[in-house]
C-alpha cells in the first residue's frame, strides 16, 4: 500500500506539475537539443512499464464507488502484496521517456549535463509534498464521513489513477505521432524557454512553492529575475561568438577557396576551347556562386542579428529582454549555423579554421 501510494502520487505530481518541473530544467543549453528531443523533452510523460500500468489499470477497475466487502478489500490487499515479487526491472527502460520507473526508482532525465539538480530536486521534492498532503487530506475526508481506512485510501487511489492517466505513455517519446497525443490528452509542449521560465509564476507552482513554504514571494520573483538573466545573457555571449567566429574566421577562409577556384577557372579558359571550358567548368561555376550566396546571407544575417541584439539590449525589463532574445535573436543562431554547416562541406579540408563534425569523433 506504501509503495502503490508514493507510486500514483509521484504521477499525479507529475501530471499536475509539468509546467513547474520544465521550468526547473529549461536553459540556453538545454532546450531543442536533438530537436527538443532529448534533456530536456519538451512534453513531460512517465513511463511505467505494462506490468506496473496493468496494476493500476486493476485497481482502478477493482475498486468500486460504492461500500466495499470484505471479500474485495482482500483480494485487492493479496495483489497488492505481490507487487515486490514481481517487480524487477523487466522493460526496456525507455530511454525517450523524460520521467521512466526503472525497477526500484525514478529517474527525471531531463536536467542538463552543466545544470546544478538542485533546481529540480526543489521543484520534485516541493510538489511531492504538496501532493502527499492533498491526497491525505482527501483520505482524511473519506475517513470523516465514515468509510474505513483502507477502503479510503483505495478510493483516493483509484481517483489519482484516473485522473493522472494522461501522465502516462509507453510509446516513443520523439516521435510527432506523440506530439500530437499529447495535444490530444491536454499536456502542455512549450519550447520556448523564457515563456517556459514564467511558469513558476503559475497559481499551481506558486501553490507548491510558496504554499509548501519553500520560497516566499520576494524569493520566487528573484529566482525568476535571475533564471531569465542568465538565459538572456548566455544567448547574447553565444551570438556574439557566433559573429566574431564567422566575420573573422569562417568568411575569410570562404572567400579564399572562392578565390582559388576562380583562378581555376582562369586556367581552364586559357586551356581549353570555349566549348570544352563551358562543360568543364560548369561544376565549378556553381560551386563559386553558392559560396557567393551564403557568404552573402552570413554576412546579412550577422548584421541583422547585431541590430536585433542592440535593440534587446536597450529593454529595461528583464522579461521583455529575454523574450527578444528568444524571439529576435536566437533564430539568427540557427540560420547562421545552417550556412556555416554547408560551407564546411564545400571549402578545401585543409584551409578550414575549425574541427570539422568527423574529425571530432575521431579526435584522440
Amino acid at each position: 500500500m506504501l509503495f502503490l501510494t508514493f507510486l500514483v502520487n509521484v504521477l499525479m505530481m507529475v501530471y499536475k506539475n509539468q509546467d513547474l518541473l520544465r521550468a526547473s530544467i529549461v536553459s540556453a543549453g538545454n532546450s531543442h537539443r536533438l530537436g527538443a528531443n532529448e534533456a530536456p523533452p519538451a512534453i513531460l510523460s512517465i513511463f511505467l512499464g505494462r506490468q506496473l500500468s496493468s496494476i493500476l489499470d486493476e485497481i482502478a477497475r477493482q475498486v468500486s464507488d460504492s461500500k466495499m466487502t470484505a471479500e474485495e478489500k482482500t483480494t485487492l490487499k493479496l495483489g497488492i502484496g505481490r507487487i515486490p515479487e514481481i517487480l524487477l526491472d523487466t522493460t526496456d527502460r525507455n530511454r525517450t521517456s523524460p520521467f521512466a520507473f526503472t525497477g526500484n526508482r525514478f529517474e527525471f532525465r531531463a536536467a542538463g549535463s552543466s545544470a546544478n539538480c538542485a533546481a529540480a530536486m526543489i521543484a520534485i521534492n516541493a510538489a511531492m509534498a504538496n501532493q502527499l498532503n492533498e491526497f491525505k487530506v482527501s483520505v482524511d475526508k473519506l475517513m470523516e464521513e465514515g468509510v474505513g481506512k483502507d477502503e479510503a485510501i483505495f478510493r483516493t487511489l483509484k481517483e489519482t489513477i484516473i485522473a493522472s492517466e494522461p501522465i502516462r505513455f509507453e510509446g516513443d517519446g520523439y516521435s510527432e505521432q506523440w506530439k500530437q497525443e499529447a495535444a490530444r490528452r491536454g499536456l502542455t509542449n512549450i519550447c520556448h524557454v523564457p515563456e517556459a521560465l514564467m511558469h513558476y509564476m503559475d497559481n499551481q507552482s506558486r501553490s507548491v512553492l510558496i504554499g509548501e513554504r519553500i520560497f516566499n514571494e520576494t524569493e520566487l520573483a528573484c529566482r525568476l529575475e535571475v533564471e531569465l538573466e542568465k538565459y538572456t545573457m548566455k544567448v547574447q555571449i553565444e551570438s556574439r561568438m557566433l559573429g566574431d567566429l564567422t566575420i573573422n574566421h569562417i568568411v575569410p577562409i570562404a572567400v579564399t577557396y572562392q578565390n582559388r577556384l576562380l583562378e581555376n577557372l582562369r586556367g581552364l579558359r586559357e586551356t581549353f576551347s570555349p566549348e570544352e571550358y563551358e562543360t568543364l567548368s560548369a561544376d565549378r561555376k556553381e560551386l563559386i556562386r553558392e559560396i557567393s550566396n551564403r557568404v552573402t546571407a552570413i554576412k546579412t544575417q550577422v548584421r541583422e542579428m547585431t541590430e536585433a541584439r542592440k535593440v534587446a539590449n536597450h529593454m529595461d525589463n528583464f522579461k521583455d529582454k529575454a523574450f527578444a532574445y528568444e524571439e529576435t535573436v536566437r533564430p539568427y543562431l540557427e540560420s547562421i549555423r545552417d550556412h556555416i554547416d554547408h560551407l564546411e562541406m564545400e571549402v578545401d579540408d585543409e584551409i578550414w579554421p575549425l574541427p570539422k563534425y568527423r574529425e571530432l569523433l575521431f579526435t584522440k
